[in-house]
């Protein structure tokens, strides 16, 4: 009753509204009362026949609003009624929405009828918490993929990236990451994703026991680019209402980069000046303001994220690939070259970093973690000469125990998509393996 009782208080007596002037490129002019428009302001064109496109003010122009459709622009003509909507950006998430699928409005769209709404609004775009009051990060967090657990440790309430360019599998490391990790709930944003691919993750990927426990939000590639931004938006803040009822959430995000081509869509349109591979400088200012809304909260409950980065021409300091591991709190690293030669996950251990380390490890297993590094980048360094044969057995103990222990760790490091190990279990098994033991599969 208290959320009818609010959005009844939402609704207006009067329909302000402005005509459609002019139509530019993915823009609308609207003429009409600038007083009652604001940059952000939801504005619903009238093209006749029952049919209403919504819309967002993201400028101006002389005497005129320039707005941006959330649907495509068939239909609008000169003359248009433009209605300017009175209710604020905000969404009414519930625990009734676990298991749903939604669009980047909050409206369902996997035929299981009406979504239930929650009291509390939450705003599209809430600021994140204030630094003086978020709590610390939680303890580790089992990840269930065994080469993250031991050497890229994540705690709850941490901020990883995951850094891969086209075809490397980031994907597919995500959907293990949505179907082992130890958390209550998931919160999983599909961000310019392609079409076909959304049933396949719902199904196979995810499986009913783990969509019973997640919200998904889904903007593909198709749809306008403030639609794969609001998508964004949303994804953060329905992880948000469940951290501010002291849940413990993990948050996927697949991927930021199409949220930044969303954004530079958006600006570059606005008359924004192309900078840094013709992003606008809005994208490196929503970034942040995107990325900080995970974390730890002021209460109890925390939003574990890991966000996919889909790096331009496998150039990991592209400008976006750049900017983000600026703000997260660790980065993995997916290469190529390890995909090539068919092990999965191709995460590169040498190039990754989880910023809670080495802290968030078991101290009882830091020296066999700070062993195996060491002994990877020893066979790193000498790989090329060890390939060409120009290496003689022998000549270096630290090369040859490196040769030694490549294959085992390479096996420790490769996972099938439908396994998973315990953050306990990786412990053990590195141990075994640098201890020359006989390791357990």
């Amino acid at each position: 009753m208290k959320a009818l009782a609010e959005q009844i208080g939402d609704i207006d007596g009067v329909n302000i509204y402005g005509r459609v002037v002019g139509v530019r490129g993915l823009m609308v002019e609207i003429a009409g009362p600038i007083h009652a428009m604001s940059v952000g302001a939801r504005i619903v064109i009238d093209v006749g026949a029952g049919r209403f496109i919504p819309a967002e003010v993201i400028g101006f122009s002389g005497e005129n609003a320039v707005v941006m459709p959330f649907g495509g622009l068939e239909g609008v003509r000169r003359g248009c009624r433009a209605v300017i909507a009175n209710a604020a950006s905000q969404v009414r998430p519930s625990p009734a929405w676990l298991g749903r699928v939604v669009n980047a409005m909050g409206e369902p769209i996997d035929g299981k009828g009406p979504l239930p709404q929650g009291a509390s609004p939450m705003s599209y775009r809430n600021s994140p918490p204030p630094a003086h009051s978020r709590k610390r990060v939680g303890p580790p967090l089992d990840l269930g993929v065994r080469g993250l657990n031991t050497f890229l440790t994540c705690c709850r309430g941490q901020r990883l990236g995951i850094f891969a360019g086209s075809g490397v599998g980031k994907s597919v490391l995500l959907s293990m990451l949505a179907r082992n990790v130890d958390a209550a709930i998931s919160v999983i944003g599909l961000i310019g994703e392609r079409g076909r691919e959304v049933q396949e993750f719902l199904q196979e990927d995810l499986g009913e026991e783990g969509l019973a426990r997640s919200v998904v939000v889904v903007a593909t590639s198709d749809e306008p680019a403030l639609m794969r931004r609001q998508a964004a938006y949303l994804t953060l803040a329905i992880a948000e209402y469940f951290r501010d009822e002291d849940q413990d959430v993990l948050c996927l995000m697949d991927s930021v980069t199409r949220f930044a081509m969303a954004q530079r869509e958006i600006g570059l349109s606005a008359g924004e000046p192309p900078t840094a591979k013709g992003y606008t400088p809005t994208v490196f200012t929503e970034l942040p303001k995107l990325l900080e809304r995970a974390g730890p909260g002021t209460g109890n409950g925390t939003i574990t994220a890991i966000f996919t980065v889909l790096v331009d021409g496998d150039d990991h300091n592209e400008p976006i690939a750049d900017a983000v591991r600026g703000i997260l709190d660790g980065h993995i690293v997916m290469q190529r070259a390890i995909a090539e030669r068919g092990r999965y996950p191709a995460v590169n251990i040498l190039k990754s970093v989880s910023r809670t380390m080495p802290k968030s490890a078991d101290p009882n297993f830091l020296a066999f973690i700070n062993k195996a590094r060491q002994v990877m980048a020893t066979y790193a360094d000498m790989e090329e000469l060890i390939r060409l044969g120009a290496y003689r057995p022998g000549s270096s103990p630290e090369v040859d125990e490196a040769i030694r222990l490549h294959e085992p760790l390479e096996s420790f490091l490769r996972q099938a998509k439908d396994e998973a190990t315990s953050l306990g279990d990786g412990y053990r098994q590195l141990s075994q393996i640098l201890s020359g033991l006989e390791t357990e599969r």
